[in-house]
């Protein structure tokens, strides 16, 4: 991209203001999944208390690295981006990020109203959570029936910990739009900044490597996923 300022004002445009994200928590929250992978108390990602766990020990009442209490419940995840940019951390931007959430509360709520009745206006909101459940389907694909662990990764292990804790999903050329590279999962935790596009080159490049120091590959079919997932919850 250009530079540090529009990357930054395309962050704030695209995920705060047009979806209603905090890029900063984005950020805070993503960069603790990659770091721990599948850890348990590290991983935000796998703390869901109490609506789904993928694994029984969180019935032991796990305390959490990332929310530093017991996950006894979590809280819910539209709420999260305004718990940390109204936490005392420091958060890069603060003002604008609040300002860029506020801008989608007010121009998503405006869309819908001007729908002419309340039948379409649920039915607008429910097919727009609907689509975007496809990628959060994804995402609970690529580590919810992986090996999990407890603690952080030590310091040797790191590849050993992102190739246990991920899943990709086989898919021919033409489905790779569907799955927006969500399907290499293992590529992309090994290398988190590889462009997209760029993925399936490596994938056999790191299948081959995963074979020679006889670390898991681990890559089923969209269908297998899912019943792995089912299965795990």
């Amino acid at each position: 991209m250009l530079n540090r300022r529009f990357n930054r004002v395309a962050q704030i445009l695209f995920g705060n203001v047009l979806a209603g994200i905090s890029i900063a928590w984005w950020k805070w929250n993503h960069n603790a999944h990659h770091i721990a992978c599948n850890s348990l108390d590290f991983d935000p990602d796998l703390q869901h208390l109490p609506f789904f766990v993928v694994s029984s020990k969180f019935f032991n009442s796990l305390t959490s690295q990332f929310y530093d209490r017991k996950l006894n419940f979590d809280s819910l995840a539209m709420f999260l981006s305004f718990f940390l940019l109204l936490s005392n951390r420091k958060v890069e931007s603060r003002g604008i990020e609040l300002l860029g959430l506020l801008a989608f509360w007010v121009w998503y709520p405006l869309l819908v109203s001007f729908l002419p009745n309340w039948w379409e206006r649920v039915l607008f909101v429910v097919a727009s959570f609907f689509v975007t459940g496809i990628q959060h389907v994804q995402f609970c694909l690529n580590h919810f029936s992986s090996k999990v662990y407890l603690g952080p990764p030590s310091g040797g292990d790191w590849f050993e910990k992102q190739t246990n804790g991920t899943l990709d999903v086989s898919c021919s050329v033409w489905m790779d739009w569907f799955h927006g590279g969500l399907q290499f999962q293992v590529e992309h935790h090994l290398f988190p900044r590889l462009p997209l596009c760029h993925l399936r080159k490596i994938a056999p490049l790191v299948k081959d490597l995963c074979k020679k120091h006889n670390l898991p590959y681990n890559c089923v079919s969209f269908w297998k996923a899912n019943v792995l997932t089912i299965q795990t919850l």
